[in-house]
């Protein structure tokens, strides 16, 4: 079997090259940068007021003056003004272009204004002193936003800021779940005793919904020739397919086999971990594949998940494996790893890599406890309530003590 290490590795490995699409400032949230947006003017593009006040000319100030006759207003969205007399000031306010003839701000705060006669009335005044000189923030033609970042509302507001009505954005990979099992009926079904409603694709669906992702969801009884026709389908219609059950190694378990019989190349089937052992991943490249600088979407090699279905293998194995491979074949770049610390001891015997259930606090001292929830199990659905994350605990320990940190892998997007 594969170590937790290797299986991730490989499934990096096997991204997807997704193609790209021109969308609507308005629709681009969520998404992924693919082509750079650069300025196309200085930042700021004048001289900026930063505080309300009176604009005023530094050497009036140095050669001693500290009244100057208010002869007018600037306004922010106004033309520039002059200040033509050195006797003078103008009012001046916040986003305003900075008049002719001044070149520093004293802000109201500062001065006292009685019949149209500003007085300066600190000591402390320094040349440009609330004047945002332009270009200092970014110069024309400077990029602003790099290809491969997540468009959130700062990035939004730059690309409005430079007049870009549409983006060039990855597009979404079409993605279908697929629930198995005649153990499985509808969430709108009374289940009868030996059965159980169909809960992991709804928990994959919402996940992935966070990533702006819109996975279509399916079920598939345990029968290898329904599955088998079912699945070819699928694989023409979608990018990705991500089914739960069918894994491992029981007799109605025709997952693998059928896969192999659809020309899917298995490039792992179990992996040295607990929970989510029997995690299968393999690709399917068309028969009209094109060489990868040239890949489209009908053209692409498509990736399957098979995941353990019980709840908590499912979620572990999203966490741990989809959803990074999801984000990366997006264009992001892997997530930064995110580490805690034991609240208390844990012990766990077998030789394999362990991932404990735990919720997480941050300390006021700035340390992110985890405090483990072992459950009963990857069948223990309902723990997954309690649990912001899994930790990944080493396997060639037995033993983990208070304190000590290890990476989590979050079950809350």
């Amino acid at each position: 079997m594969l170590t937790v290490t290797d299986a991730f590795a490989l499934t990096q490995q096997h991204r997807l090259h997704l193609p790209t699409e021109t969308v609507s400032l308005a629709d681009a949230a969520g998404r992924v940068l693919r082509e750079g947006v650069r300025a196309d003017r200085d930042f700021p593009p004048f001289n900026r007021v930063a505080m309300d006040g009176i604009a005023i000319r530094f050497a009036d100030y140095s050669a001693g003056q500290r009244t100057f006759r208010i002869e007018g207003t600037q306004l922010a969205g106004q033309p520039q003004q002059t200040r033509n007399d050195d006797n003078a000031c103008l009012e001046i306010m916040t986003g305003a272009m900075l008049p002719m003839g001044a070149d520093t701000i004293i802000r109201y705060e500062d001065v006292s204004i009685t019949d149209s006669q500003a007085t300066i009335t600190i000591e402390d005044v320094q040349l440009g002193q609330h004047v945002h000189p332009q270009a200092t923030d970014r110069q024309a033609g400077d990029e602003l936003l790099a290809a491969g970042l997540w468009l959130g509302p700062s990035e939004l507001a730059v690309a409005a800021s430079v007049g870009q009505t549409s983006l060039t954005v990855t597009a979404l990979p079409r993605v279908a779940l697929i629930s198995t099992g005649d153990e499985l009926v509808d969430v709108a079904d009374t289940p009868l005793p030996y059965q159980i409603r169909r809960s992991n694709t709804y928990m994959l669906r919402t996940a992935l919904a966070t990533m702006g992702i819109a996975a279509t969801l399916h079920h598939i009884i345990d029968d290898e020739a329904v599955l088998k026709t079912q699945l070819v389908a699928l694989l023409a219609d979608n990018d990705v397919l991500i089914l739960s059950g069918g894994v491992s190694a029981g007799k109605a378990d025709f997952v693998p086999s059928v896969l192999a019989q659809l020309g899917v190349q298995q490039h792992f089937h179990k992996i040295d971990q607990r929970p989510g052992k029997p995690l299968w991943f393999g690709t399917k490249v068309d028969q009209n594949e094109l060489t990868r600088s040239e890949l489209t979407r009908d053209g692409q090699t498509k990736a399957v998940f098979g995941l353990p279905g019980n709840p908590v293998s499912t979620i572990l194995c999203a966490c741990r494996y989809v959803f990074p491979y999801m984000r990366t074949s997006l264009g992001l770049p892997p997530a930064p790893a995110r580490y805690a610390q034991l609240a208390a001891p844990v012990v766990f015997k077998p030789a394999v890599t362990y991932f404990l259930p735990v919720h997480l606090t941050s300390e006021p001292d700035g340390r992110m406890l985890a405090h483990p929830l072992p459950g009963s199990g990857s069948a223990d659905f309902a723990n997954l309530l309690a649990a912001d994350a899994f930790m990944e605990l080493p396997p060639e320990r037995q033993q983990f003590s208070t304190g000590e940190a290890f990476q989590v892998w979050s079950t809350r997007g």
